[in-house]
């Protein structure tokens, strides 16, 4: 169960700053923006080379996190044409279990990314936070497709994603010189309908915020 609440209430935390109210929670997680009280955990597991094998980096450090903390704390949260990444966290602890990405196509359609910590993963928590993720982007943003895209070596990824009702819509390959070798990747893609079918407790509520989808067009 998923328990949705966009809000721009604050509350403070230990350091003084203030922070926004969670985006979502289920029934093992809670998912938020980001704040600087998670960059260090944030850090410290994106380093781990198991961790960086099907990602960008190599060497992660405070300083990339602090770099991209500053980045995204100069536009809104869900501003078009930008990524925000979101912290994952369990409900009786502030430690970081991993983060979900989300990156705003458009008005209408996302693509998301996610990672757990290793000592996590195996535990359902990424099913949770994914499942999460899409009942807050079509109920509360009204989206009408989200797509993810992983290497095809990733395995544990894209299974989740097919468990979930993605549909694998293209097979890239060696399309990305990656870490000096060509790689091949998967993107996987799914409709406010699609996932609607799935939820049937969401149902009626995702067709009253989407309308007619024939007719949901990019703001």
């Amino acid at each position: 169960m998923v328990n949705i609440a966009f809000s721009a209430h604050k509350s403070t935390l230990n350091n003084g700053e203030s922070m926004k109210k969670p985006l979502f929670q289920t029934e093992r997680i809670i998912c938020r923006e980001f704040h600087r009280d998670y960059l260090q955990q944030f850090a410290d597991y994106r380093a781990l080379p198991e961790v960086a094998r099907f990602q960008s980096w190599d060497g992660y450090c405070y300083q990339d996190a602090l770099d991209l903390f500053r980045k995204m704390s100069e536009v809104t949260f869900a501003t078009v044409e930008h990524w925000f990444q979101l912290a994952l966290h369990t409900l009786d602890s502030q430690t970081m279990i991993g983060d979900l990405a989300v990156h705003f196509i458009d008005g209408k359609q996302m693509e998301i990314g996610f990672t757990l910590a290793p000592v996590f993963q195996g535990q359902g928590y990424a099913r949770e936070a994914v499942s999460g993720i899409l009942d807050f982007l079509f109920e509360e943003l009204s989206a009408h497709r989200v797509i993810a895209i992983t290497d095809t070596e990733n395995v544990p990824a894209w299974t989740l994603l097919e468990n979930l009702g993605f549909r694998q819509e293209g097979h890239f390959v060696e399309n990305i010189y990656f870490k000096g070798s060509w790689g091949s990747e998967f993107q996987y893609a799914i409709l406010a309908d699609e996932w609607c079918k799935q939820r049937p407790t969401k149902s009626r509520r995702l067709k009253e915020l989407q309308g007619p989808l024939s007719s949901a067009t990019p703001k």
